[in-house]
């Protein structure tokens, strides 16, 4: 009996360790298995070679449609026929390889659809339409991504924020959109991967109990994730998190979590797939304002009637004109509404905008590498502090605004922004309102169901609907869903409308290398999912090393390039006027602290239609959402090069001089810059300050082993610390 005994509890010891051993070997598998991460795999065509006799071989890349020619295509559509309609055929077909698509484009027959707004959700329903075959045209009073699309916090995420109130809540619509949004995530990385990446999130821990909190809702985040999910949160001790984040304030802090989301260049993203529709078949034209729908006999929309807002910027006179389609979607995020109301006067606003006030700060305010989440702000809010671009951005605020074109983002916001921010960063570090180089307000647009009543209709997600006349709008959602909710929009189109999509039987060579076609089957279906955009086809991690071999650019230029371009980067490079120095080579910044070159210029206005200086400092390169001030300076420069290539007059420099600075107000410019003239700011005038940032440095000293400046200050006493702060306090 004792030896049977002994033997049961020894299979039951070994049945034990073999579970353990298992699970435990489960676990180390997930966590460290190998991981397929967007961006880091090679790219899917070669970089350029040299060829026989040493000959170098650029990648051929499709041409891109002139502004001319797409609105004359917008034009026979409603039976006007136009030399540029003529003429577009063969061009067309030199531009997408394929007779069938250029054919379709030139007929001057009716457009399948016409998309109202050129932002992330309008610009992916062009290309979603577009890329199955329809025939579509997408129009912007303003430039693509004017609006909240280039004005977000910059992150591709599912929003822990969310699914803790879909936990405590029990909210299954919270729920629903942090899933899809997880899914969205690694589609937006895949087929994106130049302009966005993986960014590891700091959520610092001050008591006990929120380790298993933040643990336990870090780890459900992976968990939704599932496949999709890139790298694992984990957990830092103090000393490990004070490493990651040196800035970190140092008081009750136990540790810190660590989850993975996605960063991305939102602007350049809106106009990648913009492009990107464009060389699908898209006819996609930009400050073309629609100024009344048009209706059938039936009382269905059959169209509706547009101007050239640019025209009219170069003093022409801009006669309207019809776009004729089967059917229309109103993708105009805030201004929803204005659209809705053209088709009906009477219909119920459903928008609900809600004001993001975002700041950004010099990069030394962040590790380069890690952001953070505040969770609990003294309001209860939220607040991201994330690095981006080389800088540091902070936001966001969440309050019932108006919507206007270009809101300008509070003082009252900003200052509780920088509050907020000194609250965990450590106590020697003064947060100073002159740190702030560019500030803006985005409006987001949250919608109310119109068949729900006004204190229950309010959704977080995306709401598709469609009007008795036939206007199908799409609203809400946030960026990281603009895929998805493309895909929605465009099936309900196919349905009401009775659409045929054929998909394109002779799809663009986008990667510009013949041999290497996209795989991704165009047969009809959405496959926006695996349709790689322009730019991400020759892209790798290592591009940039070619760049520089080949054109003699800057280290940190040849990354931005490639980082906002992707294969692309090579005509921009080609673009760089040569400098004259031993090296650089080529490349000539427009503002001294920033990688943007000339060549970027004129890139954007000979292939992402740039028709304003503020679509190229602001869309184009993102010099305006780093520092107001430095675009100031660049602004006569980037005025006199669009000139050239567009041939304006002094008449439209004036008139791009005045805008640029009036919405360079809307970033952030301090009051005292608006009255500056093109002359005061091309005599160095804008680093005279008149404002408090004039005092945060000693400017004028002669070097000495004690400056001047400081000599004059009390014993104890540092001009770059707060009177109260307790480094102060225990000197004196």
């Amino acid at each position: 009996m004792a030896t049977r005994s002994t033997s049961r509890r020894l299979l039951r010891a070994a049945g034990y360790l073999t579970g353990a051993t298992t699970v435990g070997a489960g676990a180390l598998y997930v966590i460290y298995r190998p991981r397929d991460v967007p961006g880091l795999e090679a790219a899917s065509v070669p970089p350029p070679t040299y060829g026989e006799g040493g000959i170098f071989r650029p990648p051929s890349f499709p041409r891109i449609r002139t502004r001319e020619e797409q609105i004359a295509d917008l034009k026979a559509s409603a039976g006007v026929i136009t030399d540029a309609v003529k003429k577009a055929g063969n061009k067309i077909a030199q531009a997408v390889k394929g007779e069938d698509v250029a054919s379709k484009e030139a007929e001057g027959v009716e457009y399948d659809l016409l998309i109202i707004g050129g932002g992330a959700t309008g610009s992916g329903v062009a290309l979603d339409a577009a890329s199955r075959g329809l025939k579509v045209a997408v129009v912007d009073r303003d430039d693509f991504a004017s609006g909240t699309s280039s004005k977000s916090t910059k992150l591709v995420h599912g929003g822990v924020r969310y699914l803790e109130k879909a936990v405590w809540q029990l909210d299954y619509n919270q729920y629903k959109l942090v899933v899809e949004a997880l899914r969205e995530r690694r589609y937006f990385l895949d087929t994106a991967p130049h302009l966005s990446s993986w960014l590891p999130i700091m959520i610092p821990v001050k008591k006990a109990w929120q380790v298993p909190y933040f643990w336990f809702g870090t780890k459900f985040y992976d968990f939704l994730a599932g496949s999709e999910n890139i790298e694992s949160s984990y957990f830092l001790t103090r000393s490990k998190a004070l490493d990651a984040f040196p800035m970190l304030k140092k008081d009750d802090l136990w540790g810190a979590l660590v989850y993975y989301d996605g960063a991305h260049n939102d602007s350049r993203m809106n106009v990648s797939l913009a492009m990107t529709a464009s060389l699908y078949g898209a006819t996609v034209v930009n400050h073309l304002e629609v100024t009344a729908l048009e209706k059938d006999a039936s009382g269905k929309l059959c169209g509706a009637q547009v101007r050239d807002v640019i025209a009219e910027k170069n003093g022409k006179p801009s006669e309207p004109f019809m776009i004729k389609a089967k059917g229309i979607i109103n993708a105009t995020g805030p201004f929803t509404d204005g659209i809705r109301k053209l088709d009906d006067q009477n219909v119920p606003e459903i928008v609900a905008p809600s004001s993001g006030v975002h700041v950004i700060l010099p990069g030394f305010y962040a590790p380069s590498n890690m952001g953070l989440l505040d969770p609990a702000t003294s309001d209860g809010r939220v607040i991201f502090f994330l690095p981006w671009q080389g800088n540091t951005i902070a936001g966001t605020t969440d309050a019932p605004c108006d919507v206007k074109q270009n809101p300008i983002a509070g003082e009252q916001e900003i200052e509780w922004i920088l509050s907020e921010v000194q609250n965990y960063l450590q106590p020697e570090i003064n947060v100073r309102r002159g740190d702030v180089l560019a500030a803006w307000s985005g409006i987001r647009p949250l919608v109310r169901d119109p068949k729900k009543s006004a204190s229950e209709g309010l959704v977080r997600n995306h709401l598709v609907t469609t009007s008795d006349s036939g206007l199908i709008t799409i609203s809400g959602g946030k960026w990281t869903t603009y895929r998805q909710m493309a895909e929605e929009a465009v099936d309900e189109a196919i349905s009401l409308f009775s659409l045929k999509p054929l998909g394109v039987p002779a799809p663009p060579l986008v990667s510009g290398v013949t041999g290497f076609e996209d795989p991704t089957p165009l047969d009809g279906a959405c496959h926006t999912h695996n349709l790689r955009l322009v730019g991400a086809h020759g892209f790798s991690k290592t591009l940039y090393i070619n760049l520089i071999q080949h054109y003699g650019l800057e280290t940190e230029v040849a990354k931005h390039l490639c980082e906002s371009y992707g294969d692309r980067a090579w005509q921009v490079a080609a673009l760089c006027a040569p400098t004259e120095l031993r090296f650089p080579v080529r490349g000539i910044r427009i503002a001294t602290l920033y990688p943007y070159v000339d060549g970027e210029i004129r890139y954007a206005v000979r292939h992402e239609y740039a028709q304003t200086a503020i679509d190229v400092l602001a869309r184009r390169t993102r010099l305006t959402f780093l520092n107001a001030q430095a675009s100031l300076e660049a602004l006569p420069m980037v005025i006199d090069m669009m000139g050239e290539e567009l041939g304006w007059g002094k008449e439209r420099k004036a008139v791009e001089w005045t805008e640029g600075v009036r919405f360079l107000g809307s970033m952030g410019l301090p009051k005292s810059k608006l009255a500056l003239t093109r002359e005061e700011v091309e005599r160095g005038e804008v680093g005279k300050y008149s404002d408090e940032e004039y005092g945060l440095y000693a400017r004028h000293d002669k070097p000495d082993e004690l400056l001047e400046s400081d000599s004059h200050l009390s014993t104890g006493q540092n001009p770059a610390l707060k009177e109260d702060s307790h480094i102060v306090k225990e000197q004196q």
